[in-house]
């Protein structure tokens, strides 16, 4: 009976032990239903944030990344994807942001999506996240 009692303390400990050492995510990828959340990341690890964008037909694009706390978390990629080929006129494309989890820490994300022009339309969206680098 004694010798169960141990083995089975034994398993939990060694279970708990390793959930503790899991390691976070080397790659994350987020779309716009992640805005308000929070991301786990490892350090040297890529976040990627892809939201659709439509700076062709209605002017619309994503304004530049905001991030607050730079030492944790850099910006190291930003794209746009046009719509796949034979798509609707007007369809919108995907812009596409790389991010490196430089050191453990917290950061956050922030970005508006508006019509850059005088007079355009300002923050008709927003993304925020919120990422823990581990």
């Amino acid at each position: 009976m004694k010798s169960k009692l141990i083995l089975t303390c034994a398993v939990v400990a060694i279970m708990l032990g390793l959930l503790a050492c899991a390691q976070a995510p080397q790659e994350v990828s987020v779309d716009a239903s992640y805005s308000g959340k929070t991301v786990e990341l490892g350090v040297g690890g890529s976040l990627i944030v892809t939201l659709e964008s439509n700076p062709g037909s209605t002017g619309f694009e994503w304004g530049s990344a905001e991030i607050s706390d730079e030492t944790v978390l850099q910006q190291v990629d930003q794209r746009y994807e046009a719509p796949e080929e034979g798509s609707m006129i007007g369809a919108p494309g995907k812009e596409i942001w790389t991010f490196k989890g430089l050191k453990k820490g917290e950061s956050s994300i922030s970005m508006e999506y508006s019509q850059p022009w005088e007079g355009g339309t300002k923050a008709a969206e927003t993304f925020e996240l919120t990422v823990v680098v581990k």
